[in-house]
């Protein structure tokens, strides 16, 4: 902890006063109290991501406006995106971002040409997508740098302090903006990079959000914890199955990052910034792969969540490439155009994790595995969650369960199973709240017959989530 105290202070010194958050689209985010979620100075933020990383140099404006609609429209209030994906990186219409591949040097022009409609700068264009996402009450979380550009040297310790520089300066006012340092990359390589990239931006815009984006089955907590300039963790549980990982699997398990997170001090949120997309391979790289399916998307959701992360991101294959037929960028076996894409099951039924959460007290919401009397493993765990006044316990594959009742106020309480797959609900009625009771999920047992069991106090207003 010391070393990062005094980091704080060397790079305070190269860093200009923090700018005041321009008062104009979302209201600022930041961590509340307890130090478990997310709030605005009204309410409590609920984070449903997406995972758009290449929209801004695969997709013109049209074409984003497009996406931000139908992503708004879905009930998805964050949009993950590289800022800079290579060296190389620029618009759709070719204009780069940095000048010669140095991130040192963003190429900025003093405007766009009206004589070549469509060729606008890159960062104008970046300007714009952060202006459209509020106007929908959007946050945009950006990554400035992919973890290829600092192993291979291109980002490097002199850079990183300049380019931080620039990006803070240039949206510290925004108070849409969210900051994923690092991108897909071990925690413990180029720490001195990161770091530096980290400290800089916070000091100049401390107003907005920050983590790290780690590679693959690990955590920003692992290496960085304890970092001043990061707010909350986030971890990578796709996107290997149990059968490529073996008997110490822990990737589908994504619970287990939240769970351990939790258990961490000092207390900071946590998320699942990546988990397996929909339509992607199991393991990515691997050939002949089953693709993970909606079923998978939703598990990853309410498994996380009831273990108690904050929010929720969501992948689509397609979609996070910005996949079009014939491109020679295509990856991972992409074979839907993104913007047919747009409509996975997966994707629409996001909006359900998010509308039972916030029906409820979220801030005080607490993960309690003590609830369920049977539990089982893989597939067949079962994950609750409780609040002042209610109780969810998740299970995926819809087998039978005992939870120990009493949680909740109240000699009796309702009992409700809602469902991830469409919002509906199911009554199951007034119960005894005391002992150990059994509860039996519609339908048959089965991968994807999810159902959220709702135990709350009839007579409180709450408990609306789509009616």
């Amino acid at each position: 902890m010391r070393g990062y105290i005094l980091a704080a202070a060397m790079f305070a010194a190269f860093v200009s006063p923090a700018p005041v958050l321009a008062d104009e689209g979302p209201a600022s985010l930041r961590v509340t109290d307890n130090g478990r979620y997310l709030e605005t100075a009204e309410k409590p933020f609920f984070w449903l991501g997406d995972t758009a990383w290449l929209l801004l140099s695969r997709l013109g404006r049209e074409e984003t406006e497009h996406y931000l609609t139908v992503r708004e429209q879905q009930g998805f209030n964050v949009v993950q995106v590289m800022v800079l994906h290579t060296p190389q990186m620029a618009t759709k219409s070719g204009v780069p971002a940095l000048q010669n591949g140095d991130p040192g040097k963003p190429h900025v022009t003093k405007g766009n040409d009206p004589a070549k409609p469509g060729e606008y700068d890159f960062w104008d264009h970046l300007d714009w997508v952060v202006q459209r996402a509020a106007a929908r009450d959007m946050r945009v979380a950006m990554v400035p740098a992919w973890g290829a550009l600092a192993d291979e040297g291109v980002l490097d310790f002199e850079n990183a302090g300049d380019y931080g520089r620039f990006l803070a300066e240039r949206y510290g006012d925004k108070a849409n903006v969210i900051w994923l340092n690092g991108g897909d990359t071990r925690g413990e390589r180029n720490t001195r990079v990161w770091e530096r990239l980290g400290m800089t931006i916070k000091a100049i815009a401390p107003g907005q959000l920050m983590t790290f984006h780690p590679i693959g089955r690990t955590a920003s907590s692992w290496q960085y914890h304890e970092a001043p300039w990061l707010d909350f963790n986030m971890f990578q549980s796709g996107h290997r199955s149990y059968a490529q990982e073996g008997p110490h699997a822990r990737a589908e398990d994504n619970w287990r990052y939240a769970a351990e997170d939790w258990a961490r001090t000092p207390v900071k949120p946590t998320i699942d910034g990546e988990p397996s997309y929909e339509n992607i391979p199991h393991g990515l790289h691997e050939e002949n792969q089953p693709r993970w399916q909606a079923r998978d998307a939703r598990r990853y959701g309410w498994w996380s969540v009831m273990a108690g992360a904050f929010g929720h991101t969501y992948g689509e294959n397609n979609v996070m490439q910005m996949f079009v037929a014939g491109a020679p960028t295509a990856n991972f076996e992409a074979d839907t155009r993104w913007d047919m894409a747009l409509q996975a099951p997966g994707a629409r039924q996001m909006r359900f994790l998010r509308q039972l959460i916030e029906a409820y007290p979220m801030a005080q919401r607490v993960p309690d595995q003590s609830l369920i009397a049977d539990n089982g493993v893989r597939y067949d765990r079962v994950l609750a969650s409780r609040g002042e006044g209610y109780a969810f316990a998740y299970s995926y594959t819809g087998r039978p369960f005992k939870m120990r009742m009493g949680s909740t106020a109240g000699s009796a309480v309702r009992a409700r199973w809602y469902s991830p797959r469409d919002g509906s609900w199911q009554a199951i009625g007034t119960i005894q709240n005391d002992g150990v009771h059994w509860f039996d999920p519609p339908g048959e047992t089965q991968e994807g017959n999810d159902w959220v069991l709702v135990i709350d106090n009839a007579s409180k207003d709450m408990g609306s989530a789509g009616q």
